[in-house]
């Protein structure tokens, strides 16, 4: 009898179907293995399938035999074990800036790192409907454009956009592109910007990536290294709230004691905490003073104090003023 076309490849669908159809809980037998090349045109015999799992396991393979009744052979260990991957489907689940459609395409491919039993349980969890989810689906190109700038020392240019009341984009600056020296993409407050030089202003921007389209690789080199050199990015993000761009400030703060631990959350362990006593202690920390600090200041219902300097409490005192005469005497 000729031989299949496929024959060759035996080795090869047995490797895939013992990582797509095996664990411990559900092993393949000889008989099993036999079957399902058969579904494949490709014939077997039980010493010749012996001998391919003796050759992926010097392969590499970690498979293991289970005797007696209901035995076979499963996959043992994984590039990623099913903690691991429930992770990364709650990492990409939770995330803001993807889209509810590439949400459930990513799954999809963390699913296939797994049994198809296993898969399951990763499947349970997909919760995507409802969640908010950017727009945006060109979102994934912008991220490797800006990584090619900052490997490549080059600038990129693109356009910038919000959403109108009517859920159109309108385009800031009238839709004249931005140019700008990108350095970093980081996480702040479940979105995802890209950190840049601006040399129309001087200064470091940030920039939504969910936001930004049309983007595009520039034959212009970076600019601001001098700036941006010598900056710590996981220190310079928990400085700044919701992305907020201005000036440092030291911040002294007088807490309740059980806010020590929203406070490291916040600062990270290498901050000072001074004790004020039994309920209070004080810390000293270097942030943007903006409206999104002050929020979230407030947002401990004056359990937490702004203590110094005077510029920055005055300012928070305005703001809640502010608020307050809005909602008192505002339109109704």
């Amino acid at each position: 009898m000729a031989k299949s076309p496929r024959q060759k490849l035996k080795l090869l669908y047995i490797k895939d179907l013992l990582q797509s159809h095996s664990d411990e809980n559900h092993p393949l037998s000889t008989a099993d293995i036999i079957a399902h090349l058969a579904s494949w045109d490709i014939s077997a015999e039980r010493k010749s399938i012996y001998d391919d799992i003796e050759t992926l396991r010097l392969y590499g393979m970690d498979i293991i035999q289970l005797k007696g009744p209901g035995g076979g052979y499963y996959l043992a260990s994984r590039d990623f074990e099913l903690p691991e991957l429930k992770l990364l489907v709650d990492s990409v689940q939770s995330s803001r800036f993807i889209t509810g459609k590439k949400t459930l395409s990513l799954i999809k491919k963390v699913e296939a790192l797994t049994s198809i039993y296993e898969a399951g349980a990763l499947h349970r969890q997909v919760y995507v409907s409802g969640r908010i989810k950017t727009m945006n689906e060109s979102i994934y190109y912008n991220v490797d454009e800006i990584h090619s700038g900052i490997a490549s020392d080059k600038q990129i240019a693109f356009k910038y956009f919000e959403y109108s009341v009517t859920k159109e984009r309108r385009f800031r600056r009238g839709g004249e592109e931005y140019e700008v020296s990108p350095y970093a993409l980081t996480w702040n407050s479940e979105n995802y910007y890209m950190i840049a030089f601006d040399s129309r202003s001087g200064q470091i921007r940030h920039y939504r990536v969910d936001k930004m389209t049309a983007i595009r690789l520039t034959d212009k080199p970076r600019e601001g290294k001098e700036a941006l050199g010598n900056l710590d990015m996981a220190e310079y993000t928990g400085k700044v709230f919701g992305m907020f761009s201005g000036k440092n400030e030291n911040v002294k703060l007088r807490c309740k004691n059980h806010l020590a631990g929203a406070v490291i959350d916040r600062f990270g362990k290498d901050i000072i905490i001074v004790s004020g006593g039994e309920e209070y202690f004080t810390v000293t920390v270097d942030v943007v003073p903006s409206p999104q600090f002050f929020a979230w200041v407030f947002g401990f219902e004056g359990e937490m104090e702004i203590v110094s300097p005077a510029a920055v409490k005055d300012k928070m005192a305005d703001m809640l003023r502010g608020a307050l005469e809005f909602y008192e005497g505002g339109e109704q």
